[in-house]
């Protein structure tokens, strides 16, 4: 016969600990939102009070209504600001419009050399203008584009990347590196510089078709039909 008088009694203080441990298991916590989800939620719960606050500004007797307006228009325009600093190079119409080449007469080996004396001189962001300014030369010399006067760094982008393929994804990445140095008021960075350095190297290595003759044009033609450099 057992003695149920026998055993211990549990108190209130043990009986709480042991609950809020067994509650502590990951089995309970499992449908529980994360951190991220439950300040997003009170964020969203405060913007609705504060848009429930507007919709009757004159309804708050110590003129909480007017500053949730006030609170709203603030919010909007740090997100509007946060927006232009994050898109500014690319809403910059230089990007556009800039010529990535200059009329001089060059070739991509020249644009090459530049490129490491800038980069030994830690002018990192006047380097990595050279060494796209190498690829772009690159693919006219090899007849992968037509030398055409007024090229963009976009339009390069657009253009190699239809004739390479298989490195679109790597000259839009070097496009945006550019952009970001010289419409984008960024710095250059050694990091930057190996990057577009690396796709140089890639692009060189590759073996795109050329252009048909109807399309070509030499790299630093003249009008009287021959190269310049």
């Amino acid at each position: 016969m057992t003695v149920f008088g026998s055993l211990d009694p549990v108190g209130r203080d043990d009986a709480r600990e042991m609950a809020r441990r067994e509650l502590e298991k990951q089995i309970y916590q499992r449908d529980e939102p994360s951190w991220l989800e439950r300040a997003w939620d009170g964020f969203s719960e405060w913007l609705r009070d504060l848009f429930g606050q507007t919709a009757r500004p004159e309804a708050q007797g110590s003129g909480g209504g007017w500053v949730s307006i006030v609170v709203i228009v603030l919010i909007v325009l740090v997100a509007a600001g946060l927006i232009a600093w994050l898109m500014r190079d690319r809403w910059n119409p230089r990007s556009r419009q800039d010529p990535l080449l200059e009329d001089e007469p060059s070739t991509a080996v020249d644009h090459r050399d530049a490129a490491e004396r800038l980069a030994e001189a830690g002018q990192w962001a006047e380097a990595i203008r050279e060494r796209l300014r190498a690829v772009a030369r690159d693919l006219e010399e090899r007849a992968v584009l037509s030398a055409r006067p007024g090229r963009t760094a976009d339009e390069l982008a657009d253009e190699a990347g239809k004739a390479v393929p298989e490195l679109a994804e790597d000259l839009r990445a070097g496009v945006r590196i550019f952009d970001d140095v010289w419409y984008g008021d960024r710095p250059g960075t050694a990091d930057g510089y190996a990057r577009m350095k690396a796709l140089d190297e890639k692009l060189r290595a590759s073996r795109p078709k050329p252009l048909v003759d109807d399309d070509l044009t030499l790299a630093g033609a003249v009008e009287d039909g021959g190269p310049r450099w």
